[in-house]
């Protein structure tokens, strides 16, 4: 890509010629075009990963380790080598370490499951309250069966987990502490790898939910130390109905599968089923093989990009929003980590597809928000507000996000949730904001 005319030295990429890849944003909704801020939700997808998902089904449509043909060897060797690539891409130590899933919900179903044995009554295990529904019913699924408690881990007055309270929580010597790495409603950023040092000392089996830092930030399980740490494809610019499960290889290998059938066997007889090596073991079944490959596609596509770069760019592009949305009056925000960024930014260069870099933040700290913003107007139904912006083609998401426990911390029944990712650019926040405005207008 050439370096886009108005980024300085230090951001040298074409920020149209990457949204340009993402055929979904050229459409219009009516007479306006898509604004798309519903990322956190699910990103839309570039043309090579839809290229690759039609390739295989064009030419490789055939089922992985079990035939003998070219078809079969050749969707085999695609399926595999996404495989590799994963574990590359967030730097996990072994390939087998890596488990195709259906999504960040599988993954961590099949952990709580797969633990079920090595759970006993009173054992306790520590929540984030910020935490995914996903996050949060298999544990207590998991606590039915086997008599243990869980404790939700507290959020401070500003919606960030509680370090002290964690702490204490600690001497209760848990057996799992289950977090996630970025809030999907309120785009928090939890310090997870100083939280997973703390659990470790106490014995705990920890659990890091991916699913809304894989597509902004740089992971690296290793560093985290984890014991299993879990995302979803079509969060990273992927296809749908394909999610990975990382594990430790001795916990991994621990796990009681929770789906038993084909693929997964070592051998069977009406006697007895002794079950196969991993990764196999946990990959019950004919998996998601033209997913699988789109998700292959879009790491490669990821891993083409300048992510610092990039990084630097959806910072500032999401301080500005935040930025934008205080200035317009009227609105509550929620989980703002950091408001010293409200008058960084030159609202006269909002024409502009840029920023300037010397105000980059390409270094994120945990006083930054991740990806999302979290919002109400004020005395209004955010459902009310979703239809009214819709109506002017801008996607937002509006509910409780799948995090109920969240929102009743905050005393919310709900909130509108804007999120961001590569392709958004300051039209879309500029769009966003005028259409708010004039619901604000509306109904205020």
């Amino acid at each position: 890509m050439k370096p886009a005319s108005s980024l300085s030295s230090a951001v040298l990429f074409d920020h149209q010629a990457l949204r340009d890849q993402f055929p979904a944003l050229k459409q219009t909704i009516g007479d306006h075009p898509l604004c798309y801020l519903d990322t956190a939700a699910t990103s839309q997808k570039p043309q090579a990963v839809i290229d690759a998902m039609t390739e295989y089904y064009q030419l490789n449509n055939a089922n992985v380790h079990r035939a003998a043909h070219q078809l079969s060897a050749r969707a085999t060797q695609q399926y595999e080598a996404v495989r590799l690539q994963v574990a590359e891409f967030i730097h996990a130590q072994r390939q087998d370490e890596i488990i195709f899933t259906h999504g960040t919900t599988e993954s961590i179903n099949m952990v709580a499951y797969g633990l079920t044995s090595q759970i006993k009554a009173d054992d306790v295990m520590l929540i984030d309250t910020a935490a995914h529904h996903a996050n949060i019913v298999p544990w207590q699924e998991l606590a039915k069966r086997t008599g243990a408690v869980i404790k939700p881990i507290p959020l401070t007055a500003d919606a960030q987990l509680d370090i002290a309270a964690f702490d204490q929580l600690l001497m209760l010597k848990p057996k799992v502490v289950a977090l996630c790495h970025v809030s999907n409603a309120l785009g928090t950023l939890n310090p997870v790898n100083e939280l997973v040092v703390k659990a470790k000392a106490v014995g705990a089996l920890t659990l890091v939910d991916g699913a809304q830092a894989i597509a902004h930030l740089p992971v690296d399980v290793q560093q985290i130390d984890c014991d299993f740490y879990v995302f979803s494809g079509h969060k990273m610019y992927g296809p749908t109905g394909v999610g990975i499960l990382y594990g430790r290889y001795t916990e991994l290998d621990k796990l009681t599968p929770m789906l038993t059938g084909g693929e997964m066997i070592k051998t069977v007889s009406f006697e007895q089923t002794e079950f196969g090596a991993l990764p196999n073991r946990l990959e019950a079944g004919t998996p998601a093989i033209a997913e699988v490959i789109g998700l292959g596609a879009a790491i490669r596509f990821l891993q083409q990009l300048p992510r610092e770069q990039i990084l630097a760019h959806e910072q500032q592009l999401l301080h500005y929003l935040q930025q934008q949305l205080q200035q317009l009056g009227a609105i509550e925000l929620y989980g703002i980590a950091d408001k010293s960024h409200f008058d960084t930014f030159d609202s006269d260069k909002s024409d502009s597809d840029t920023f300037d870099s010397d105000k980059s933040h390409s270094v994120v700290s945990l006083r930054h928000n991740i990806g999302a913003v979290a919002f109400n107007l004020q005395g209004e139904h955010h459902q009310d507000v979703g239809i009214l912006l819709d109506q002017q083609a801008v996607a937002v998401r509006c509910g409780h996000h799948c995090a109920m426990p969240l929102m009743t911390s905050l005393n919310l029944s709900g909130c509108c949730r804007a999120s961001i990712g590569i392709y958004t650019n300051k039209q879309d926040v500029d769009q966003f904001i005028h259409a708010l405005n004039a619901v604000k207008e509306l109904l205020l």
